[in-house]
Formats: structure tokens, sequence, C-alpha cells
């Protein structure tokens, strides 16, 4: 797959590649810097309400990424579309996007407020604390309700910011995102410790501030669009006429509806594979909850990186310059990986610091810091992974991305933590390092797929 010669590139290619990445870098780093700050403002309420926020961020997780798959399948086109200059086509793949947010919010809604409570339960059957286990459910229920009313803002949220990126906008999204973010950390402190004579809210302030947040970001990005017709002719006509062609719905729903199904199952998969890790504990949820922490704002240079790949080959494959995309996707997978030990080596660095912010159990801060070392060690691992998903998929090749991905948590991750959580003596951090190590699997398969050139192809000729 690598030709020495492709390892490094000339500087304008990282200038651009850059150029895309580092406002999602800022906007994410500065969502998980918030969220990582809301966490300890909670974890300081008590460990029962932080496992109780912990439970319901799990369940979150999986309506996230449905809404990110499902709108990132149809992305795929957009960003196609851009690179082929074609606002039409833009204009239809933005309408099902809002179409796919408000039916799988609805589907969110239903689901979380009926069996939301009942799921959330399944992480505490380990305790043997009644008391405690009470505390957590509740703290769970009462943060789940709040936080359903942002599923909507959110989804539509999604929906702007993602096309303004496959425009190769990514400044606007990174912006409402800094607002949002910052109405999100000052709400969290007025309303969860009760501060200028507000109401000391505890879980429900924090996810009072979410919603609030939420809200703010979805008018602040729908304003600036609305503003900037002129640049982005897509959003002219977008509702007046809302009309989506049935041939042309089906075509790119028949590549777009694996990627909405990988990552709910693979989301689905990791939360579960979380909930079998509880198992060995009660406290496993506590620690891998400050782990998963300090790891999210540590990933967030390969996920940009993995956006940004998405965007750039998007355009070129639209474009027609299959060899470019080929080659700069190379590059960007080498350094992706160059980025992600960089960021390795700090989070290895804060292993020991950072679990001494929560207030909690020693025992606790001593698993999360042994899991935080390790998640630094396997970030490369991690950082391959993700580069070689968003490239296959940036070809349209959706279904092989879901037997990659969604199949592998499924078929060897899962299992193998079932049989070790089930059938053997092994404390939480063994079982972590081996269900890890089996992601090397992963990585040889995506090195051969990508190796292979198979996701090399133009979709905007099919419709």
């Amino acid at each position: 797959m690598f030709k020495k010669n492709n390892f490094i590139a000339s500087k304008d290619f990282y200038y651009k590649v850059l150029k895309i990445a580092i406002p999602i870098m800022i906007q994410n780093g500065i969502t998980n810097l918030v969220g990582m700050l809301d966490n300890i403002m909670v974890g300081q309420v008590g460990t029962n309400q932080m496992s109780g926020v912990a439970i319901i961020n799990q369940m979150m997780f999986v309506f996230y990424l449905m809404i990110f798959g499902g709108l990132a399948g149809i992305g795929i086109f957009t960003a196609q579309y851009v690179g082929r200059g074609d606002d039409e086509g833009i204009r239809i793949t933005v309408r099902m996007k809002i179409v796919m947010a408000l039916v799988l919010s609805i589907t969110g809604l239903v689901f979380f407020y009926t069996k939301g409570v009942d799921v959330a339960s399944l992480w505490l059957t380990k305790t043997a604390d009644k008391a405690s286990m009470v505390e957590t459910l509740h703290a769970a229920k009462i943060y789940l309700f709040t936080l359903c009313i942002s599923l909507i803002p959110f989804a539509i949220g999604q929906v702007y910011s993602g096309t303004l990126r496959e425009c190769g906008e990514t400044l606007t999204p990174m912006k409402a995102g800094i607002v949002a973010i910052f109405v999100n950390l000052i709400g969290n402190y007025l309303l969860i410790y009760g501060k200028f004579g507000l109401p000391e809210l505890g879980v429900v302030g924090a996810a009072t501030a979410t919603v609030i947040s939420r809200c703010v970001e979805v008018i602040y990005v729908v304003l600036w669009v609305s503003r900037n017709k002129a640049k982005y002719c897509f959003i002219k006509g977008l509702y007046s006429k809302f009309h989506i062609p049935l041939d042309i719905a089906k075509r790119i729903m028949l590549k777009a509806w694996p990627l909405l199904l990988n990552e709910t199952l693979w989301s689905l998969g990791n939360t579960v594979l979380s909930q079998q890790y509880s198992k060995l504990g009660f406290s496993v949820v506590a620690a891998f909850n400050i782990h998963s922490t300090l790891a999210n704002v540590c990933n967030i240079g390969f996920i940009a990186l993995g956006d940004a790949i998405a965007i750039i080959l998007g355009q070129e494959l639209g474009s027609g310059k299959l060899e470019k995309a080929r080659d700069d996707a190379n590059k960007m997978i080498i350094f992706s990986v160059e980025v992600s030990i960089l960021m390795g080596l700090i989070m290895f660095s804060l292993s020991g610091i950072f679990p001494m912010l929560y207030k909690t159990e020693a025992q606790i801060k001593e698993v999360a810091s042994a899991l935080i070392k390790i998640g630094a060690i396997f970030m490369p691992v991690y950082a391959f992974e993700n580069a070689s998903y968003f490239t296959i998929r940036s070809g349209g090749k959706t279904f092989i991305t879901f037997l990659f991905d969604a199949g592998f948590v499924w078929v060897c991750s899962l299992p193998l933590a079932f049989v070790i959580t089930h059938f053997t003596s092994f404390d939480i951090i063994t079982t972590f390092i081996i269900v890890q190590l089996a992601d090397l699997i992963k990585c040889l398969v995506a090195f051969l797929m990508v190796k292979s050139g198979m996701w090399i192809h133009d979709l905007t000729q099919e419709v």
C-alpha cells in the first residue's frame, strides 16, 4: 500500500489537510474538554451520579453514531457533488439528510422514553450495594429524560454542520460549536451547583445545560447559512421545493443504508462491550468513564483527520482525480498515525494525574490510570483503523466498511469479551488488553483493502 516516496507529502498538501482538520480538531477538542469538565463537575457530586451519567452517555453514544452514520452515508454523495459543482445534487442530499435526521430523532425519543431506564439497569447487575444501585439508576433516569429534549436540535445541527464541512467550510461549524460549548460550560457551573441564586440541580443541571447549548448551536449555523446563500447556492429553494427524486433517493440510500447500519451496530456493539466489562465489578463503570473522558480529548487528532480524509478524497473522486485520490490516501493515513503517536504520548503522561481530579475511591482511580495507559499505547492502532475506514468509505464502499467495522465488533470483540468475563478469572486490565490486541487483525484487513484500491470509485456518475 505504501511506497517509500508516499510517506512524506509537500507542505501544500499538509496545509490543505490541516486547513480542514484543524477547525474540526479545535471544535472537537473544546467539546471534549468541556465534556471533561462536565464529567469532573458531576463527579464532584458523587460516584453514583457520575456512574449514572456515564451509563446514559454510553446509550446516547449509540444515538449520536446513528445520526452520524445516517447523515455521513448521504454525505459521501454531498462531497462528490461538491467536487462536481452540482448544486441541485447537493440540495437533494441535504433534503434527504433532514428527513433522515427527523426519523432517527423521533425513533430515539420513543425508545429512550419507553425503554431507556430498563436498558440502563443492565449496567448495575454486579453491585452488592442496593442503595448505590438505586441512586445510580435514579441519576441515570433524570439525566436521560432531560437530555432527550436535545435530540432533534442536535440532529438538525449535524445536517447543516456536516454539509458545510463537505463543502470545505469548516470554520463556521467550529465557531458554532465553540459558542455552544461555552454556553454548556457556563450552564454546567450555574445549574449543577446552583450559583447566583439558581437552583442546585446536579445531574439535571448538566443535562439542561447540554440542551440549551444544542439549541444555541443549531440556531447559529442555520442563521449563518441563511445569510450566505450567494456562496452556498444549495440553500436556495431547499425548503420551498422540498422534492427528492425517487430514483436518485433509492440509489443514494443503497450506499447510505449500510453506513447507518454500521454506525448503529458498531456503537451498539461497543456499548454492549462496556456492559460486559461492568460484569467485572461496579467500580469498572466509573473507571471506564474516567478513561473515556481523557481518551475523547486525546483522540481528536486522528478523528479530525478521518473527517478530512473523507472530504478530500470524496471531492477528488467526484472530480475524476482517481490516481491522485489513491496517492493522497496513503499520505493521509501515514500522517494520521504519526499524529496519534504524539497524542498517545501525551495521554500516557497524564495517566497518573488525571484520575486524581475525581472525587472517588482509590481503587477506581488506580484502574482508570491503567486503562488510560493501555488506551494510549493502542492509539496508533485506532488511528490506522479510523483513517482506513474513512478512505474506503469515501468511494462509497459502505457495505465493505460495515463488515470491516461493525462486523468485527460483533464477530470478534464482543464474543471474546463475553468468554473472558464469563469463563475466566481475568481482571478488567487483562481483559481490556486482550480485547484491544484483537484489533491488530482489523488493521491487517484494513491494510489489504486500502492497498487493493477497491474503494476508488466516482459515485456521481451513477446518479
